[in-house]
């Protein structure tokens, strides 16, 4: 099943069993996906929308926010906000792959070096794309780059 078609589903079952933060949060998440593809009709990408792997880019860009907001409203004392942001990033999680391990996040950084032949720092680029192209919502790039150029360096 497409992704977009599996938050589609759990949308309609939150309209069903009425969970209202459920439902808020899948609307938020659709609401991204008709924005990325209004997006691509006005360009030459062509009027098919989103692929699945740019879904998974919406996504994971929404986790990042809302780790963020949790991070700042602790800071300034609201917990039970960024509470809520904690619980919308789990309904969020349900629809990306699971998280890497560290030592499978080493593996992929050891294979994605291996097939790009990445000798120097200045390939890190093309290991970290080649990464991001297979692994998007499964790891963290925020210490993926380190670790890579730790590895190149």
């Amino acid at each position: 099943m497409e992704l977009r078609d599996r938050i589609n589903a759990a949308l309609k079952t939150a309209m069903k069993e009425r969970q209202a933060a459920r439902l808020s949060t899948l609307r938020l998440i659709n609401a991204a996906i008709k924005d990325r593809d209004i997006a691509a009709r006005s360009t030459e990408d062509g009027p098919d929308g989103v692929t699945d792997f740019e879904v998974r880019q919406i996504l994971g860009r929404m986790i990042k926010q809302r780790q963020e907001s949790a991070r700042a409203y602790e800071e300034g004392g609201r917990l039970e906000l960024a509470e809520s942001e904690r619980e919308e990033i789990a309904i969020i999680e349900e629809f990306l792959p699971r998280r890497l391990t560290e030592e499978e996040v080493d593996e992929a950084i050891g294979a994605a070096i291996a097939e790009t032949g990445a000798k120097s720092i200045r390939d890190m680029g093309n290991v970290v794309g080649v990464l991001k192209e297979r692994y998007t919502g499964q790891m963290d790039f925020g210490t993926v780059g380190p670790k890579v150029k730790a590895r190149l360096g």
